[in-house]
Parts: C-alpha cells; structure tokens; sequence
C-alpha cells in the first residue's frame, strides 16, 4: 500500500500550523510541522516531503532564504502561505521556485486545492503521459493535443508553451520564468511575445476565448494552466 504523501509545514504562528494540519490531516494527508526557517531546511533534508507550505514571515530568517536552498537540491512543490499581499513579493517568490502563493486569510478549500493540484503537477511532471483539461487531451509522450476528438494543430512555439504550463498544472508561472525558458534570455523585455502565443492558444483550446476557464491569466504575474 502507497503510503499519503507527507506535507511539510513551515510556518511560526501555531494556531495556522493548527488549521492547516486539521484540514490536512482530514483528507489523510501526513504532516510535519516546523516553526523556524533553518529547522525546516534540517526537517526538509532528513525527511523528504512531498509538498511544501512555506510561510515567508518566519523569526530566524526570510522564508526566501529557505525558498533559495531547498530550490539547490529539490524539485518538490512549494507553495507559500504570506500575508503579504504586494504582487512584488508573489513574484519574487515564484521567481525564486515556488510553486503557487496563497495569500492569508485563506480558506480550507482553497488549500487543498491548491495542494492536490501541485502534488498532480508533481506526478505529472515525473511521468509525463496524458493530461485531460475540458475536452482537450494532451497526450506528451505523443507530442499530441485533440479537442473532442480531434486533432488540433499547434505551432512548434504553442506546443511549447502548452506542454510548460502543463507540467506545472495548477502552479502559477510567471511571465519571467515562461520567457526564460521559451525564449532564452534575451526575451525577458518582450513580455508581448507571451500574449500573442496564449492567445492564440486560447482561440485554439477554450470553448470561449474571451472568457477561459483553463488557460488564466494572473494580473501582473503570469499564467496559470486549471484542469
């Protein structure tokens, strides 16, 4: 039997550590808890976790700090818990390797959610396969998209984008980061190059172009692919 995934909780204020292991706890999930950047960097190492929440307000260092070092070694989810509320800090933080921000107060719901989706990510990324969305189905193995059925056509460039938000289903990408690793370098004062693309996506793949309910933008931040 595969054991629940565990979930490392980083977070200083007991009484969120307590609300968000009961609501963890209620779909099964297990749970370790630390209160301090550095003990979580230690807990991290020694006991592997499937998923990260990371509160960035933490007493002995910035939650950056600990963002930055475990990015050195690991690729599991992050998702930050902040109160703060500044777009600048949410960027930063995504920039930096998390993988999804919720901003406090939040909601159980919302949680969870965002946990199940980044631990699908996760999954996903690791063994690729096909990824169902609406009516479409991307199978990546293939290097295939159909829409109720049938094929649809995508630019080497659309793929690419498709296939990058794909493997990160659920997560928030931001513009940075997608230019980087589509365009290179040299791409990252051109964030109209991504408009143009996950428009042409849009009118490709949502049923309303106008209105998506899986290709999303997130204001002054980037984009985020909803299954």
């Amino acid at each position: 039997m595969t054991s629940q995934p565990l979930i490392l909780v980083v977070e200083d204020e007991a009484g969120i550590r307590r609300f968000v292991r009961s609501a963890l706890e209620a779909e099964a999930y297990r749970v370790h808890e630390a209160e301090q950047c550095g003990r979580g960097l230690l807990d991290a190492a020694a006991r592997r976790p499937d998923l990260v929440l990371l509160d960035l307000g933490l007493p002995d260092a910035d939650g950056m700090v600990f963002l930055r070092e475990f990015r050195a070694w690991s690729q599991a989810p992050v998702i930050v818990l902040s109160a703060r509320k500044e777009e600048a800090a949410k960027v930063s933080a995504l920039d930096l390797g998390a993988d999804d921000y919720l901003t406090k107060p939040f909601g159980v719901a919302e949680l969870l959610a965002r946990v199940r989706a980044a631990l699908r990510r996760r999954k996903t990324g690791e063994h690729g396969s096909v990824l169902r969305f609406g009516e479409v189905v991307l199978d990546m193995g293939k290097r295939s998209v159909e829409k109720a059925g049938a094929p649809v056509h995508l630019t080497l460039m659309e793929y690419r984008l498709l296939e990058l938000l794909a493997r990160n289903a659920g997560g928030l990408l931001t513009h940075r980061r997608l230019l980087q690793e589509l365009w290179g370098p040299n791409a990252l004062d051109n964030p109209h190059y991504l408009r143009v693309y996950m428009g042409r996506l849009r009118h490709k793949l949502e049923d309303q172009p106008a209105r998506p309910r899986h290709l999303l933008t997130e204001s002054g931040a980037g984009y985020r692919l909803v299954l």
